[in-house]
């Protein structure tokens, strides 16, 4: 039986990845490519990555030869129904810049169309996020549709908004099935009100896709009720967690760790988590709170936190790469995730492989995963606050959560994720 060939589109990749969308997105291939022939294509790579089984490539490494043969046939038609081009956007916040017009069918809009070799060198410089997010967006659209053309492959499958041009644009020009999978949305970042750019290519991407799968059943909701997409093709699937070596070390401190990990943004409610420290600390003193990532909310949460008196107890860390995390998870006692809105929320599971106990918002999808953690909704503090108390206190209820969640993880596999996928795929193709 001949193999099925899919063509994944992806922004971020290890090494070079942000937060859990590259982490997803390579977890995920590497599963699927035991059972598919893959095709990866991401705006840069680092040479030295391993393949894992599967083909992938940089749109910073094309060629304007490797184009030549099915640039004068194509012209950039995604998007075009509200004519504009994005100057600047930021995916992890609700802001975003002035645009550009440009009328499809006019002389411009043609030679748009076309890619130069300027078009190449933006997408492998810098930051895959910044001030030219919105034009590599574009570009690596175009891309896309031109290498997809010289390729052989069943369907497509794009990961998040800044690929889902690209994805709507290779369905267009070459009639195969789309995919859309969404790992955070618009909503979560800037809130039910949430409209622009980003939002407008959000609901075409899930529009124009024949299947989308969302990170959550949560998530499926508002997939439905907030961009009106039909349910009928909608496919919830929760990611997997790459297993790691749990391991303990001693701390340099007698106090109790608890820790939030990730970016200090609205979404991820920081602030909340800065008024349950202090509720904790009110009742049990002896335990230190960390703050792990970056974020726009940084300079605001060290002066709230100081203005509250929490220096003393309180911590922030910064970024931390993947070794210093897991070295961190090693002497944390109690996870806390008082997200706003969470699509996933893969540090939980990580947390989880170290054996501690969570406490997580309700309006989060990995909290229909880790079905013993305790759970509250994200505004309230009170109630997050006696949950941390209580896992603190109680050795028999943080031994109980531990072993509900040990159970948990076991079926959050990327490998399990990968099956659920290809049933997906075969509904499309069958």
């Amino acid at each position: 039986m001949k193999r099925m060939r899919v063509l994944m589109l992806g922004w971020e990749f290890p090494p070079a990845i942000n937060g859990g969308l590259g982490v997803a997105c390579h977890g995920l291939a590497k599963a699927l490519a035991s059972q598919v022939d893959l095709q990866v294509l991401v705006p840069q790579i680092d040479r030295d990555v391993p393949r894992d089984g599967f083909e992938l490539r940089g749109a910073n490494e094309v060629t304007l030869q490797d184009l030549a043969v099915t640039e004068k046939h194509y012209r950039y038609e995604s998007f075009s129904e509200v004519e504009f081009i994005p100057v600047s956007l930021d995916p992890y916040t609700s802001e975003e810049a002035p645009l550009k017009k440009i009328v499809p069918g006019t002389k411009e809009w043609v030679e748009f169309s076309q890619t130069t070799s300027e078009d190449i060198t933006l997408l492998g410089n810098g930051d895959l996020y910044g001030d030219d997010l919105g034009m590599k967006v574009i570009q690596f659209s175009k891309i896309a549709a031109k290498l997809a053309l010289q390729s052989d492959f069943d369907l497509i499958h794009a990961h998040d908004w800044m690929t889902w041009l690209a994805g709507v644009e290779v369905k267009r020009v070459t009639g195969k099935p789309l995919v859309v999978h969404l790992h955070a949305s618009q909503y979560d970042r800037a809130g039910s009100d949430a409209r622009g750019w980003i939002y407008d290519l959000e609901k075409i991407g899930m529009t124009e896709a024949d299947r989308v799968i969302p990170v959550s059943h949560y998530t499926g909701r508002v997939v439905v009720s907030h961009y009106g997409i039909e349910s009928a093709k909608v496919r919830p699937i929760h990611n997997g967690a790459e297993p790691v070596s749990r391991y303990r070390s001693r701390r340099r401190f007698p106090e109790k760790v608890v820790l939030f990990l990730g970016r200090l943004t609205a979404q991820k409610g920081p602030e909340f988590f800065l008024e349950i420290a202090g509720k904790v600390i009110e009742r049990e003193p002896a335990v230190r709170f960390v703050m792990a990532g970056k974020g726009d909310k940084l300079r605001q949460l060290i002066e709230t936190g100081a203005f509250k008196g929490l220096g003393g107890r309180f911590h922030f860390t910064g970024f931390l790469a993947k070794e210093k995390v897991n070295e961190l998870l090693s002497m944390t006692d109690v996870y806390c995730m008082p997200s706003v809105s969470e699509p996933f929320g893969l540090s939980a599971l990580e947390a989880a492989q170290f054996g501690i106990p969570a406490v997580l918002s309700k309006q989060s999808g990995v909290a229909e995963v880790l079905q013993g953690a305790l759970k509250a909704d994200y505004w309230d503090t009170n109630l997050m606050a006696e949950h941390i108390v209580h896992l603190i206190r109680d050795g028999e209820l943080r031994d109980k959560v531990v072993k509900q969640a040990a159970i948990d993880i076991k079926a959050a596999t990327w490998d399990a994720a990968a099956g659920k996928v290809m049933s997906v795929y075969h509904e499309l193709l069958s």
